[in-house]
Order: structure tokens, then sequence, then C-alpha cells
């Protein structure tokens, strides 16, 4: 990525974190040079000189600017280790303040019973998902059991939670539709159960002209489940993942998977209609 570009791309990104076009064009100025004035800036950033000076004034309030009061005044962008930790608490504190005025009055017991047994719910995008994953692999109390459809899904992130819900006392089974992949999870996770599936339609369909791939099946606690695809040939791969998520011992679509998660494990851990 040439220098333009880099600058370009910076200017996107604190636009998404915030800042407005002609902030971010200012700071990036800034950061490419020790200091400057408003006409530096300005002729560095092509922001019009008298927009500078309202620009500079919201950075300064971010902490990202400090101001030399001389004549005429110079500016200088604090260092970018010192602005990404800003943002970074900015972002953190927004997204904190959204939980608050989002959060409304917990349910109540009878509600959370009456909703469980009857939740379902599609969810796309492999941000989404991968969320919801993470959501239920932590909310987890006895077992878990995650079938991995793709060796895409085993990432870095994946192997932190699972090796956490092990700590914390979880039963923790993994299979994967072949052997190569199994002897990473091994390998990676050496406490945790693991398996080869035998559900081949995982990763190929016995229909003709469907190529959709299982992405991850997981079943939390025998009564909540995720189940997602995506389709490789489609271009964006995983991008557009598609999933489905059901909640409820008494669900139909958690019972079907459940049984259908058994092919492969070993009876003592056949995850059936029994207790723990």
């Amino acid at each position: 990525m040439d220098e333009i570009s880099n600058q370009e791309y910076a200017i996107e990104l604190l636009q998404q974190l915030g800042l407005k076009e002609y902030e971010a064009k200012s700071f990036v100025a800034l950061a490419r040079r020790q200091k400057g004035t408003a006409k530096d800036i300005s002729e560095t950033s092509e922001v019009p000189r008298t927009r500078v000076y309202d620009a500079i004034r919201v950075l300064e309030s971010k902490g990202l600017v400090e101001t030399q009061h001389s004549n005429p005044q110079v500016f200088r962008a604090v260092t970018i280790d010192e602005a990404v930790n800003t943002l970074r608490s900015e972002y953190v504190d927004r997204t904190e303040s959204l939980r608050s005025a989002l959060s409304g009055p917990e349910p109540t017991d009878d509600e959370e019973t009456a909703d469980a047994t009857h939740e379902v719910w599609t969810l796309s995008g492999d941000r989404g998902i991968t969320s919801r994953t993470q959501q239920l692999i932590e909310g987890a109390s006895a077992e878990l059991i995650l079938v991995i459809g793709h060796e895409s899904i085993f990432t870095e992130q994946l192997r932190a939670q699972l090796r956490s819900a092990r700590d914390r006392g979880v039963k923790v089974i993994v299979g994967t539709v072949d052997a190569g992949l199994r002897n990473r999870v091994q390998e990676a996770l050496p406490e945790v159960e693991t398996f080869v599936s035998e559900l081949e339609w995982l990763s190929r369909s016995p229909l003709p002209d469907d190529e959709t791939e299982i992405s991850r099946l997981l079943l939390v606690d025998r009564e909540a489940i995720l189940v997602s695809s995506f389709t490789e040939s489609g271009g964006d791969g995983r991008e557009h993942e598609q999933g489905v998520f059901g909640r409820g011992f008494h669900n139909g679509l958690v019972a079907i998977v459940r049984r259908l998660m058994a092919t492969g494990l070993l009876a003592e851990d056949d995850p059936g209609d029994g207790g723990y």
C-alpha cells in the first residue's frame, strides 16, 4: 500500500471511529509532520483554512492535538500510540453508554421460561455469528459440543474461548470434518476431547448443484444450538455466512441437532435426552 493509499485509509478509519472528514484529514496531516500552522495543515490536507481551526478545536478537545499559542498558532498531533489509546477509550466508553441506553428492565422468570422453549432466530454474516458463538460458549455451564465444518472457524479467538470454558469446568467436546483438522484441534487443545464427525454432508451436499458448506454446529448445555453455513463459490466466502440459533429443551430444532451431533461420538458422550 503506497503512502497516499495509507493516508486515505487512515482518514477512512478515523471517520469510522467518529471523526468528521475535516477533523480526520487535519489529524492525518499533522501526524505526518512534527508540527504545523493552520496554513500548513490546509496545504497538506486540502482542508479549507477557515475550517482547519474548527477541526483543530475538536481534535484538541478529544486530546488528539496540542496547541502552542504563538503568533501564528502552531499545532502538533499527539503520538500515534497516545492517539490510538485515546480513540480506543472513547470507543469503549461509547459502547458502554450504548449498553446502558439499550438495557431495559430484566424479564420476569415467567417471561424467560416462556421464551426459552420457543426461541428460534436467523443470523447473517460472519461477525454476528462469531459473536453469538462466543456468547454461547461463555454462557455454557456444564457441557458444549462443537462440530467444526470448515477450518476457517478454528481461530485463535475460538481456541481461547474453548480453553476458558474447559478451565472453568465445562465439558468441551470438539468434532471435525476430517482427521487433519482433528489433529490441529488436539494439538492446540490437548485437554479437550475430539472426534471426527461422520456427518459427511457437513462439507459436501449429496444434492446436485448444492455447494453449501456447514461452518459449525454448536450445542450448549443440551438446550441451545447454533448452525451456520456458507457457499464457498459465492466469492465472498464466510462474509455471507448464514446461521440459525435455537434455544429451549423442548425446541424441536434443538432435539434434531442433538441427535445428529451424536454421530461419531463415543456412547458415553452421546448427547441424548438424558441428564448429565
